[in-house]
């Protein structure tokens, strides 16, 4: 991450925090452990996301490279994920419970609240100089059967968690869009008083 200037690649059209213009989604992982604390700490963060009737719907399943868990994870990617999820430190899915506990009806912003949690998740890796990337480049189905996920539970992505590495110890595929992303311009997303996209 600290190989890129961020101003080059992203200007926002308004003040914002640094930390949200920081977060980006790279690959280059150094292979390096992180400690539990570390790991712990993200979790803190993501279950302290807003969600509809306090219902907190997000799940974590996670394990560590090189532990006897990791290759179930691994092996649901797709075969260019693994070739750069090998030098994480962590591979996390997230699914999200569908009911409501209270009452067992549908949470029908379950997926909402799950993306709030893993923002949380993110920004907090960010502003402890590690890399979290999200990613839905795996087999979904194969991840509810070898886990067991019950059918009132959605799989929504995995996430890949470590410290940087080098952009050189990408494919030449991968390097060439390793590189913050920029954004679309507020006139496309927002619209006043009227449906206008």
């Amino acid at each position: 991450m600290a190989y890129f200037d961020i101003k080059k690649y992203r200007q926002p059209e308004n003040e914002i925090n640094p930390l949200l213009l920081n977060r980006w989604s790279p690959r280059a992982l150094s292979g390096e452990a992180i400690t539990d604390e570390e790991l712990h700490s993200l979790f803190e963060a993501a279950k302290w996301a807003p969600s509809s009737f306090n219902n907190q719907p997000w799940r974590f399943i996670y394990a560590k490279n090189n532990s006897v868990h990791w290759e179930k994870l691994f092996s649901l990617l797709t075969a260019n994920n693994q070739s750069w999820v090998k030098r994480a430190a962590v591979l996390v899915l997230i699914i999200t419970k569908q009911t409501f506990d209270y009452n067992g009806s549908p949470d029908t912003t379950a997926t909402f609240s799950a993306g709030a949690a893993w923002e949380n998740l993110a920004l907090e890796a960010t502003s402890r100089g590690l890399i979290a990337h999200a990613m839905v480049g795996f087999d979904l189905e194969r991840a509810r059967a070898e886990y067991k996920i019950p059918a009132d539970y959605k799989v929504e992505a995995l996430v890949a968690i470590g410290r940087p590495g080098k952009k050189e110890e990408l494919s030449e595929q991968q390097q060439a869009v390793e590189f913050p992303s920029d954004r679309k311009k507020l006139k496309e997303i927002i619209s006043e008083g009227e449906f206008k996209f």
